[in-house]
């Protein structure tokens, strides 16, 4: 069923009141990176220190929230399914230190391979039906948000942490922590739109669905 412009809309009051805590969780994780910077001046961040172990945080929510959309929707499911797939796979990245140490040094990519392989062949599958459910996400909210994020986290992190970018301006004060801090925190705010974005996603699926089981006039 086609949506309906009320079911996609999100009201004034809501939307204003949705950027406000938007803004509070970006003013209160930028203020703990702040933090663990005072605390250990130009240490590196380390893999327990709060950036790497809040990336882990709103990964997990972001795929939990992605998860919760696959199981609620009725509209997106080759869409939902891949976005599980996606932030599942990113998690299990972050933990690749853990799982090379502790398990076995490759396991994180072996088990991103399990979790991927199956999900595409789904999507591949059914790709008419998934280009059709992308073009509607597109189009709405938690689209944009997602796209935002996502090039953020996968593409202006990556380029903006390039240790060449940071040796040219610097110079010869460069320094690879602060390389490395920049790069760190700039995916932190990838990952906290992307968290966003699927929190967005599934009240968006709820409008839905509301729309769906309401009685008709």
């Amino acid at each position: 069923m086609p949506s309906t412009p009320s079911a996609d809309r999100i009201g004034f009051r809501a939307l204003c009141l949705r950027g406000l805590l938007y803004l509070l969780l970006i003013g209160a994780l930028m203020e703990g990176v702040f933090l663990e910077a005072e605390a250990a001046p130009l240490a590196e961040f380390s893999e327990f220190g709060f950036t790497e172990f809040t990336q882990t945080l709103l990964l997990l929510g972001a795929t939990l929230l992605a998860l919760a959309t696959r199981l609620l929707d009725r509209e997106l499911p080759h869409l939902s399914l891949l976005l599980v797939a996606l932030l599942g796979a990113s998690l299990i990245r972050e933990q690749d230190m853990w799982l090379d140490t502790r398990v076995f040094d490759g396991a994180w990519q072996v088990l991103v391979t399990l979790l991927v392989l199956p999900v595409l062949f789904v999507v591949i599958r059914g790709r008419r039906a998934f280009v059709a459910e992308l073009e509607r996400y597109a189009a709405t909210f938690a689209g944009g948000l997602f796209a935002a994020g996502f090039l953020t986290t996968y593409a202006f992190s990556r380029l903006y942490g390039r240790s060449i970018f940071w040796e040219a301006a610097l110079s010869e004060h460069y320094l690879r922590t602060v390389k490395n801090i920049a790069e760190e925190v700039t995916e932190l705010f990838g990952y906290t739109l992307l968290f966003i974005a699927m929190l967005e996603l599934l009240l968006l699926v709820r409008r839905w669905r509301r729309r769906d089981d309401a009685p008709s006039p």
